[in-house]
């Protein structure tokens, strides 16, 4: 396709296809920044995911709504884990992309030199061109002028100087327009191998791109099929957990027992007896000597 699209202008399509080529270059880079947003974005997501998750498992342990609490931590945690596995799969693409930029720019030095040939016949044509359009110039102005020395009746002389002015003009246009088609015959030769090659470099540059794209678009689906299997287990979680339940183990863990206690009846005081041997026995008291009564009074006989 390229072969016949850049030949009207000998000039404008070398140096089409050669940009084009390295717009190639801009555009892996302008990929790999875009790829590299997208993975910021799915670690923003998942800290935020972390975070709801760490919310949950601070969420109040009383009620008979405390186990909701762990379905919400499971599934925020699944979700950031989804989505920090996409941000992954994006940094190992993005690492497929800076390979695959560092390869296009060794393909595009060798071709710039390959191409010199081509560089140096597009140099001639603009050379040619030049001449071609000097010399066509410079044999209309001749004519003109000898058409007016026609119509003037100038003198024979002067008549046949002009007239020999006008073949030389004439002479030199015919080899000028010789040469740029000679020339212009080599360049078309060498451009249709020159867009051949720069054809090939494009298809294979758009055949890897939109491989590295798929690469993109599938961690992507995967991701949203994660997702969707975390929503789905999320959804069976809190419909398999029925009202009853929850009452049911806020009841066994918060309760005091199944047995229910025993009806209290009035009960009579009773004083308590004291055992015969328990009675205390009269014993010799302690005494101080010289402080008994028969130690203060003297005897009077």
């Amino acid at each position: 396709l390229l072969v016949f699209s850049f030949h009207g202008d000998k000039n404008a399509g070398f140096d089409l296809l050669y940009h084009n080529m390295k717009h190639g270059q801009i555009a892996t880079k302008e990929l790999a920044e875009f790829v590299r947003e997208r993975a910021a974005i799915e670690e923003t997501y998942s800290k935020s995911m972390s975070k709801m998750a760490k919310m949950a498992s601070n969420g109040s342990p009383l009620g008979t709504f405390a186990p909701m609490w762990d379905v919400f931590r499971v599934s925020s945690d699944k979700l950031a884990l989804c989505h920090l596995e996409l941000m992954r799969k994006m940094n190992d693409l993005i690492r497929d992309i800076n390979k695959y930029g560092d390869e296009q720019v060794k393909v595009h030095r060798k071709t710039k030199e390959e191409q010199v040939a081509t560089l140096e016949s597009v140099q001639a044509v603009q050379v040619q061109n030049g001449h071609l359009q000097k010399s066509r110039e410079g044999y209309h102005s001749k004519c003109i002028e000898l058409d007016r020395l026609r119509k003037e009746g100038a003198p024979q002389k002067e008549l046949e100087k002009a007239e020999l002015k006008s073949k030389k003009a004439a002479e030199l246009f015919a080899v000028c327009i010789e040469k740029y088609n000679r020339v212009g015959g080599d360049f078309e030769q060498k451009m249709s191998e020159s867009a051949q090659k720069f054809q090939d470099i494009e298809e294979a540059h758009l055949r890897q791109i939109k491989q590295l794209i798929k690469g993109y678009s599938h961690s992507i689906e995967d991701t949203h099929v994660q997702v969707g299997q975390v929503h789905e287990e999320f959804k069976q979680n809190v419909e398999n957990i029925g009202i009853d339940n929850l009452i049911q183990r806020f009841a066994e863990q918060k309760g005091t027992g199944k047995d229910r206690p025993a009806l209290v009846g009035f009960e009579e005081y009773m004083t308590a007896s004291v055992p015969e041997g328990s009675k205390k026995s009269r014993g010799k008291a302690f005494r101080i000597p010289g402080l008994g009564k028969r130690d203060k009074e003297p005897d009077s006989t």
